[in-house]
């Protein structure tokens, strides 16, 4: 199952690259324009050489139009070709198992040899909304769960069950029972090391959340590859991490389109979360001392500027954590200047 991991460098880029949208709705913009650039988007890195493409899983935050993965995936299966498409991920704690089989078993049927199952443990949203995903209040169990769930997927998606297992006679369709088929590779995702941990030590590959928790990158994949044990799906590790990476023509342009998402983030921390503002606004906004405390130090681990520095600074971050492929996402209000700055990368690699 290693093929269907590991990719190829493009042009000079010194791993793979892919591609992490989270179909972020501008201010002024609907739901619908970001589904369709999103089309765009994953049109434009198939073309150009990008690796796989990945959706993230986000609940009840409108700046983001990405609550479902999979029904986007189906949707983007219908508009490529080749280009890998995944998830980045699924949060299982918030659903069964069996439904997660199922979904990602129909996804492998509509486009055969090229699905990714990545999954997180963490709800995507905050308390109140994950309570209500779960219907629970007992948010904590989802969490603590998550191996014994894990394992359950991949028995789904495997049909494999022993026999007197009280989920023998359950089978996830489309899957196995119909026939030999291909199942997607399962991927771990994390902001800490727990995730790490879990995939070193179940052979399986590991993305790591560089664009919000750069402290932790380093420490994360080193665990991840100290914990690593041969399995049949990897004979080594292999290890992705998610890094902000926004190109424009002008540097100061490209400041100006990266601030709009550290606004967005910094309202999103400070419980007041909403579409992702324009430029003019957030050029106007007032920001207190915390708040530019916050925002400088949120910029700082978004890679962004003309191409050449885009591409120094994605060079350097490879050198530096020795990451087997990068997955970037673009933080812009408008899908135009995101659907360009993949592009310009793309150019400044050769790919």
């Amino acid at each position: 199952m290693s093929d269907d991991i590991r990719g190829e460098a493009q042009g000079s880029a010194p791993v793979p690259l892919s591609v992490l949208d989270l179909a972020t709705v501008g201010k002024g913009s609907t739901a619908t324009q970001a589904l369709r650039t999103s089309v765009g988007i994953a049109k434009l890195a198939e073309a150009r050489g990008f690796h796989r493409y990945w959706v993230a899983e986000h609940h009840s935050m409108p700046g983001v139009a990405s609550s479902s993965p999979a029904v986007i995936l189906a949707h983007l299966a219908a508009h490529t070709e080749r280009i890998r498409l995944g998830s980045g991920g699924v949060m299982l704690p918030n659903h069964a198992p069996l439904v997660i089989a199922e979904q990602f078993g129909t996804l492998e049927a509509m486009a055969p040899g090229r699905v990714d199952l990545g999954l997180g443990r963490a709800p995507g949203t905050d308390g109140a909304t994950a309570a209500a995903l779960r219907r629970s209040e007992n948010l904590h169990e989802g969490a603590d769960d998550f191996p014994q769930q894990l394992s359950e997927l991949i028995r789904f998606l495997d049909d494999d069950f022993p026999d007197g297992h009280p989920y023998a006679r359950i089978h996830a369709v489309p899957g196995p029972v119909q026939g030999p088929s291909q199942r997607p590779p399962v991927w771990l995702l994390g902001s800490s090391g727990f995730s790490a941990r879990l995939a070193g030590a179940l052979g399986l590959p590991f993305a790591f959340a560089h664009h919000f928790s750069a402290q932790n990158t380093i420490p994360a994949l080193d665990l991840y590859r100290e914990s690593f044990r041969p399995s049949e799906v990897l004979d080594a590790p292999y290890a992705m991490i998610g890094v902000a990476a926004l190109a424009t023509e002008d540097e100061r342009e490209a400041r100006r389109q990266v601030m709009t998402g550290a606004l967005s983030m910094l309202r999103l921390r400070t419980g007041r979360p909403g579409l992702i503002p324009t430029p003019e606004e957030a050029e106007a906004y007032e920001f207190s001392v915390l708040e530019r405390e916050f925002v400088d130090g949120w910029l700082k681990n978004i890679v962004h500027g003309t191409p050449d520095a885009v591409r120094d600074g994605l060079d350097d971050l490879q050198k530096r954590t020795g990451a087997d492929e990068m997955m970037l996402t673009a933080n812009a209000h408008g899908g135009q200047v995101r659907l360009r700055s993949y592009e310009l990368i793309a150019d400044a690699y050769g790919m």
